[in-house]
């Protein structure tokens, strides 16, 4: 079985490390490739690659560099299915899912050839009598992304289309669970004909991580995964005196009242909880209900938790799939363990499943767990699996006071009919991501894709002119011309 390759300096090149580690399709547990576990020398080569085109590609006027970005839109277009059906047999999820996470990341390439018009600055002439001053936004040089497991196309396009339209240059490291699928994009991307180092790819484990977060030449720096993880790349990098936007892990409770439209409420909030087997950092965990709401919806909820079909995600009938690993599997299932020994009731048990014909994959089916306990283990932990936890409030006061006391701020939903209780949620709830009749608060490309408290640790986000805000420097200029020089010549 062959060992995926680094993309440096626009060659194919072997890393040079002899480690390997399996990469799993989690629907049947066998080994489908091998990626290197990395080095520091991998990155310092890449590096190397990326400082020695910073110039020139910093040089490229705007309108020229976003004409490469056109043309990733289009190949990544004709090879969608292709990179879907990779991203599916390497993370698990459905087809379906794969390819609507290849539509927002075109959707970022699309925003990113904005560039010419959203790196434009400010002018004010005549700040005192024949001075100007004006602000001119400039590349950082080399930039990097360290990607997870969940969005394995998506995720780096939250940051690389802006990175390299502001004029930086680029390093991808991939998660090690899912290296196969951002390999081939960058297969394809070989059609957009980029120059030489502008975009480089290295896979690696831990030891590459590290490489990216002290080395002196990389001076930004965008993650995205579990909350213990993101405070440690943020604490290093900045440490190292590099800019850092980490985001972290979540929870993402949700409010239903009782007046808010049943079906839809149902169907939304089960596709939030188990869509991409829970694994996707706006996944709805915990469903808040508000007085009667409870007798309305709980039963519906089960019910529609029973109706979604789980295994090999390439099956059209299938709406949800395995976690990435026998490691997730086995931790998700103690955390329903320990769920019930906290005093929460199993309305619904997905450990165990096993689905025909794929009997060794790492499946867990749809749980629902009532009576969540407000500072309980379910209520503050991101399970990242398709476990739903049910409580309950008496006044939307009640709901609310819940949704602030977790320690996460990613992202907070509300279901009503009613626009008095919509505004109040949005104007009190402390998250990033708000949704009002939404399951999933996910912004579009041309908006930040924001986070409070512990699910972010940085001042920019990802996407829109956040994005290229952070990916920019800015010079401020004064001057002054007298006319008697001018006279002189």
């Amino acid at each position: 079985m062959s060992v995926l390759q680094n993309y440096i300096n626009g060659r194919w090149v072997d890393s040079l490390s002899d480690a390997t580690i399996g990469v799993e399709n989690p629907a049947t547990g066998k080994v489908i490739s091998k990626v290197p576990a990395g080095t520091a020398t991998d990155i310092d080569e890449a590096v190397k690659a990326a400082s020695a085109t910073a110039k020139q590609w910093r040089d490229t006027p705007a309108v020229q560099r976003v004409q490469y970005l056109y043309k990733m839109k289009s190949a990544l277009e004709a090879h969608a299915d292709e990179i879907a059906a990779i991203c599916t047999d390497e993370s698990g999820k459905t087809f379906g899912e794969s390819k609507a996470e290849l539509v927002r990341a075109i959707e970022n390439i699309e925003v990113a050839c904005g560039i010419p018009t959203l790196m434009q600055s400010e002018f004010s002439e005549d700040i005192a009598r024949g001075i100007d001053e004006f602000m001119i936004r400039q590349p950082l040089g080399v930039c990097a992304c360290i990607a997870p497991f969940n969005f394995p196309i998506m995720i780096p396009f939250w940051f690389m289309p802006y990175a390299i339209a502001c004029g930086n240059t680029y390093i991808v490291k991939p998660s090690e669970k899912v290296p196969g699928t951002m390999t081939r994009i960058f297969e394809i991307l070989a059609e957009a004909e980029l120059p030489a180092g502008v975009l480089n790819l290295v896979h690696g484990a831990k030891d590459t991580v590290n490489a990216i977060l002290d080395h002196p030449e990389i001076k930004a720096i965008s993650f995205v995964g579990s909350t213990a993880i993101a405070k440690y790349v943020y604490q290093r990098g900045t440490a190292n005196g590099k800019r850092v936007q980490a985001q972290g892990g979540a929870k993402n409770p949700v409010i239903i009242m009782p007046d808010a439209d049943i079906d839809a409420t149902v169907r939304i909030i089960a596709d939030s909880v188990y869509g991409c087997s829970g694994q996707r950092c706006l996944a709805a965990s915990l469903v808040v209900m508000v007085g009667e709401a409870k007798n309305i919806f709980r039963d519906k909820l089960i019910e529609a938790a029973q109706a979604k079909k789980t295994g090999y995600g390439m099956k059209p009938d299938v709406a949800m799939g395995p976690v990435i690993t026998r490691e997730s599997k086995e931790r998700i299932e103690s955390i329903i363990d320990a769920a019930l020994q906290e005093g929460c009731s199993l309305l619904l048990d997905g450990r165990g499943l096993k689905p025909e014909g794929y009997e060794d994959g790492f499946f867990v089916g749809p749980t629902v767990l009532d009576d969540v306990r407000q500072g309980g283990n379910v209520f503050s932990t991101e399970i990242f699996g398709p476990v739903m936890g049910l409580m309950y409030a008496d006044t939307l006061d009640d709901a609310i006071a819940l949704v602030n006391s977790g320690h996460y701020g990613n992202s907070a939903c509300i279901f009503t009919r009613s626009g008095s209780a919509a505004r109040k949620f949005r104007h009190d709830a402390m998250a990033g991501n708000i949704g009002v009749n939404i399951g999933v608060a996910a912004p579009m490309a041309f908006f930040p894709f924001s986070g409070w408290k512990d699910s972010f640790f940085g001042d920019l986000h990802a996407q829109s002119h956040h994005a290229v805000e952070f990916y920019t420097q800015t010079k401020v200029v004064i001057e002054r011309w007298h006319d008697e020089w001018n006279r002189k010549f």
